[in-house]
């Protein structure tokens, strides 16, 4: 029973944005400290592409549950999946979206910076909600409801 509530509901999607907002938080990390290396080529993923991936896999366990309990299965893709522990593994790829620099870097900070501060303000909703479920099955658990 136990193992059923840390897969019901809201849960394992809360889980899957911070693993993924998190192994992101990398990438944008080095992207950023490796702002002036010379030949650099930021890295990152689609957020939307991911977003896409979730969506899907939350549809999947609706289909074939009859509801939302069940464990979260993401496909594949190109730039995400997960691992035979449920971690899931980023493939990046550069974003043809920067500006070409003289030193060969491929970059533009301000982007870089806010998709830091965009990808952790998904990382903190999602680690507050996924407290407030733990909380809430806590207090239950507890018999203080």
């Amino acid at each position: 029973m136990i193992g059923e509530l840390g897969n019901s509901g809201s849960i394992p999607v809360l889980h899957a944005a911070m693993n993924f907002a998190a192994r992101r938080h990398q990438l944008l990390a080095s992207n950023i400290a490796n702002f002036s290396t010379p030949n650099f080529v930021p890295l990152d993923v689609s957020v939307k592409g991911f977003q896409k991936q979730l969506g899907e896999a939350i549809d999947r366990r609706r289909d074939q549950m009859g509801s939302a309990a069940g464990e979260l299965q993401l496909k594949a893709t190109s730039e995400v999946r997960q691992d035979a522990t449920g971690r899931l593994v980023l493939r990046p790829s550069t974003p043809n979206d920067n500006i070409m620099f003289h030193d060969g870097n491929n970059r533009d900070v301000e982007s870089q910076m806010q998709s830091m501060v965009e990808n952790g303000t998904v990382y903190r909703l999602a680690s507050d909600m996924l407290k407030a479920r733990f909380d809430l099955l806590r207090s239950a658990i507890s018999e203080r409801a």
